[in-house]
């Protein structure tokens, strides 16, 4: 199958590292992309577009995995193209971005499918360290789990109902992404009030180092979860659970956005310092 891919990043190379891998044919557009962007694609096998029209033109399904804040424009600048075909939305949206996005592409004949993916990065040369699965709902789930198989890419079918899949993210993430901004903040205001060294040995120099590592693994991606956490309040907040837990995690995201993309891990002292700035507001 032709395959259209949107966009890249590391998640998304590895997603279509997966697909090429099955024998599918996959496309991306080059157009603006980062050197780092363009490294992954080529490892991926990915084979590049100079545009969005020209990614369209032929392929049967496109794949959005980007970050949450742009998952709408994405789907509308292909819509705007013409494309007709199935669209497999894998973002960590709230399933009512999820229903919006729904109407707008069936309003221009294009079919979605409700995609989520828990775990991380999975490329097929690597698949003995983890497992990360592709969750999917909506009409013609199978189909798409079958174009996977025996990838390291797991896939799982929850129902014919688009929104399972990115309900299922939201509250996978709401504890897993949640919880890691919630040390992070307990570690700030035990570093301001100069009880961390106390606090480890309450805690355990295990627990201790945990929370350090997981607050070092998660600032590089903080620009990115800053906008699941909004995602994330959203979706409590359609069922009338509370919102603010993740509204607040958004804002210590928020903080230490600053560490995007690390290459050299940052000292710890330079992570609380990020999170002792001035409440940050997360943007609406």
């Amino acid at each position: 199958m032709r395959i259209g891919l949107l966009h890249p990043g590391a998640m998304g190379a590895a997603v279509g590292a997966c697909f090429t891998a099955c024998g599918h044919t996959v496309n991306w557009v080059n157009h603006n992309r980062s050197q780092a962007t363009q490294a992954r694609a080529a490892r991926a096998g990915l084979l590049p577009c100079t545009n969005l029209a020209e990614l369209t033109q032929g392929v049967e399904l496109i794949i959005s995995v980007c970050p949450p804040h742009a998952a709408t424009e994405v789907a509308q600048d292909v819509a705007a193209t013409g494309y007709q075909g199935q669209y497999l939305d894998a973002n960590a949206i709230a399933p009512s971005k999820l229903a919006a996005i729904d109407a707008l592409l069936s309003g221009h004949s294009i079919h979605l499918i409700d995609g989520s993916l828990i775990g991380g990065p999975v490329w097929p040369s690597e698949a003995a360290n983890g497992q990360t699965t592709l969750h999917l709902s909506g009409a013609g789930s199978d189909a798409i789990a079958a174009l996977l198989t025996g990838s390291p890419l797991k896939t799982a079918v929850l129902s014919k109902q688009p929104g399972d899949a990115s309900a299922l993210k939201m509250v996978f993430a709401a504890f897993s992404k949640g919880s890691a901004a919630l040390t992070a903040e307990i570690l700030n205001v035990a570093e301001q009030y100069g009880v961390r060294e106390q606090l480890n040995e309450a805690i355990g120099q295990q627990t201790a180092g945990q929370w350090q590592r997981t607050l070092a693994g998660t600032a590089s991606k903080a620009w990115r979860f800053k906008g699941e956490m909004q995602e994330i309040a959203e979706t409590f907040e359609a069922v009338g659970a509370e919102p603010g837990f993740h509204q607040a995690a958004a804002a210590v995201y928020q903080k230490l956005s600053a560490h995007k993309d690390w290459t050299t891990k940052p000292e710890l002292s330079s992570l609380l310092a990020s999170l002792a700035k001035a409440k940050s507001h997360a943007p609406d």
